[in-house]
């Protein structure tokens, strides 16, 4: 069973296991047992519980519930790493997991080893059922690579000495496309996945939607149309804003993207740079795309919008996470990559959406309230995760991701 392969790329389910397990190791190769530690705000978690959540799902659903007489590594890691699968027990609390200090960076890699010999020996006489959650594991596991590398940036970026994950080259000067729009399709498109491949449960079932007459943005927003957007006083202009969000801007005293810094420069995985101008902003919240878009003249698009936009695009192409590495958003070039791109969707159930029986079905439907949907993918995603169909999701404030600005407008 575990020999079947991707009918596009032709790789199998072993092997794609056995990547994503050692890309996950590459992305943390560069931190200290310190760095790994470290959660610089409560949404954000250390590097090293993303490398043992993710083993802890593995373990838990795969290995402990379909190979007989597995013993698991350690009966103490089960609490530590749970994320939110109120069916699995109690669990540390979130926002303490920066106080994880044991086991050591070093016992999470072992412990992941142990694990990855277990499934190498389990897979080949795993049942249907059991590969599929194989499948689902592997996505997972590339949902939490994005996350580490996104949760370490927020990590250095407190530390004064401003640390570099690795090296950067500089940006490359050129100038963005000019900024144009094009007709959407109207009337009544179908959305979400189709029953081939995998999709996340959310993603299903594809459905009909309705779209009126639109224009969608041909690239998302540069960093210099934001600046442009400060300049004019848009952090300061009450009437661009929704309620919430100005709120939030006061409260957090929010005056320009996540990681910019005075003087036109940014905190970035390769320490402090210029801002590259016609690079897609980055780092910026539901709310402040919502408001530059009103102050642009135009709004964010609804999801069907954007994925019928999409339907046609290779999700493979664009600026996206292929090995280990410094990531940063490049000039935009492709639909997908660079950043997620916001849109006014809240990210509600499907018609007919049924989540998975067990615990893995607590995996997206619980948290269907107060998000919004995300299209696209970004440079810290891993290429090949994401598809038109995607449905990522954060609250409205969320701005520690690679998040910007695709505009759309009635027409």
């Amino acid at each position: 069973m575990a020999t079947r392969r991707n009918p596009v790329t032709g790789v199998s389910l072993a092997e794609r296991l056995l990547a994503t397990r050692a890309l996950t190791l590459d992305l943390a190769a560069p931190l200290s047992d310190a760095d790994a530690a470290i959660q610089p705000f409560p949404d954000a978690s250390p590097a090293k519980w993303h490398l043992a959540h993710t083993n802890w799902f593995f373990e838990t659903f795969v290995l402990r519930d379909h190979v007989a007489g597995y013993q698991r590594f350690d009966e103490r890691f089960p609490y530590l790493f749970n994320s939110y699968y109120e069916g699995e027990g109690e669990r540390h609390s979130r926002v303490k997991r920066g106080m994880i200090s044991r086991p050591s960076l070093d016992e999470v890699r072992n412990w992941r080893a142990h694990v990855d010999e277990a499934l190498k020996r389990a897979l080949p006489n795993l049942p249907v059922d059991a590969l599929a959650l194989v499948e689902l594991g592997i996505n997972h596991e590339q949902q939490h690579q994005e996350l580490l590398l996104t949760d370490i940036l927020a990590t250095f970026a407190e530390n004064p000495l401003e640390p570099a994950y690795g090296a950067l080259a500089a940006a490359v000067c050129q100038a963005a496309e000019p900024l144009s729009f094009l007709p959407g399709r109207t009337g009544i498109v179908e959305i979400g996945a189709d029953d081939d491949g995998f999709a996340f449960d959310s993603e299903r079932p594809r459905h009909p939607e309705l779209l009126y007459a639109h224009a969608i943005a041909s690239r998302p927003v540069t960093n210099r149309e934001w600046a442009e957007f400060v300049a004019d006083g848009g952090y300061a202009t009450p009437t661009l804003w929704l309620s919430d969000g100005w709120d939030w801007v006061r409260r957090e005293g929010i005056a320009g993207p996540l990681y910019w810094r005075g003087e036109g420069s940014e905190f970035t995985l390769g320490g402090r740079r210029d801002v590259d101008p016609a690079a897609p902003v980055a780092h910026v919240s539901g709310y402040e795309a919502d408001a530059f878009a009103r102050w642009a003249g135009a709004r964010l698009p609804t999801e069907g919008e954007w994925e019928s936009f999409a339907a046609t695009a290779d999700h493979n192409l664009g600026n996206q996470l292929d090995q280990a590495g410094t990531v940063v958003p490049q000039p935009p070039g492709d639909i997908f990559g660079d950043v997620w791109e916001w849109t006014q969707s809240s990210f509600s159930p499907y018609p007919g959406f049924k989540p998975a029986a067990g615990a893995v079905g607590e995996y997206n439907g619980k948290f269907m309230s107060g998000q919004l949907v995300l299209k696209g993918a970004s440079c810290a995603t891993p290429r090949g995760h994401s598809r038109a169909s995607y449905r990522n999701f954060f609250p409205p404030d969320a701005r520690w991701q690679f998040t910007g600005v695709r505009l759309a407008r009635d027409a």
